[in-house]
């Protein structure tokens, strides 16, 4: 009997690292409303910055990359569903997501921003906003923020399913600002005749228990072979300076890639 289960055990084995080996490609969940990190072209195209990273490191993996369109809130519900294998959509690797997912190491990080009506004086802060409405996006680390630092003190914060909507409300005067990463803010709107008029108020907003140390791809905690295989594809891909290379496609001025750690 025991030999019977080793037997059983061994080819459980053999079948594990048989279908890892076996495993050719990898469907990305993304929210394609948040440019430059990814949008639609009007033929229905997926770009953006995300969408390059993801491809560089499916190249670098040697996987086949597909893409899978949800809102930003329906992310980690439908990964853990099945729905696709790896979240790449800007999320940032935060305690509270990490208790349900898991995450590569860090790629990249986006400061994010107070955007407002330049002749609003208004800054990032809940005594400066005290008695305004906020847009954020639902689900977003913007939305944990604003919520966390603004909404118990007289901010009216209001999160949206999608931030093209929040832009459209602004300039129809039912919104005072939104908090946004800054990259997103800048391609998004301030860049589209639509911004005309509004612009960054105050400097960027940080809480490490809220953002964290980066952004990251999320994974179902039980793949940790394709975990594994994702790290190695993200350590060569900045070692080649890609995320360096991408900031100046698409942030202009920015550079959102991570410092040297000492």
């Amino acid at each position: 009997m025991k030999v019977t289960q080793l037997v059983i055990a061994v080819f459980a084995l053999m079948s594990s690292v048989s279908a890892l080996a076996e495993q050719t490609s990898i469907q990305f969940g993304v929210e394609p409303q948040y440019p430059p990190m990814e949008s639609k072209t009007d033929d229905g195209t997926l770009v953006g910055f995300d969408i390059d990273l993801g491809n560089a490191i499916c190249k670098q993996a040697q996987l086949k990359c597909s893409w899978v369109e949800s809102s930003f809130d329906a992310l980690i519900p439908a990964l853990k569903a099945k729905k696709f294998d790896v979240i790449n959509s800007a999320m940032d690797i935060t305690p509270q997501r990490a208790k349900v997912i898991a995450f590569t190491n860090a790629i990249y990080q986006l400061p994010s921003q107070l955007i407002a009506r330049n002749d609003s004086g208004l800054q990032p802060t809940a005594a400066s906003l005290a008695g305004k409405t906020i847009g954020v996006l639902q689900g977003s680390s913007q939305e944990s923020y604003a919520m966390k630092h603004w909404q118990n003190h007289g901010v009216n914060v209001v999160p949206y399913k999608d931030q093209s909507q929040i832009y459209f409300d602004m300039v129809s005067s039912r919104l005072d600002g939104t908090l946004v990463n800054s990259t997103s803010g800048q391609a998004g709107f301030l860049d589209k005749p639509m911004g005309k008029g509004y612009g960054f108020a105050g400097k960027p907003v940080y809480d490490e228990a809220i953002f964290g140390p980066g952004i990251g791809f999320g994974l179902r905690k039980g793949d940790k072979e394709l975990l594994s295989r994702i790290n190695k594809a993200i350590a060569q891909v900045k070692a080649q300076g890609l995320i360096h290379q991408l900031s100046k496609k698409y942030f202009k001025n920015v550079d959102v890639s991570l410092p040297e750690k000492n």
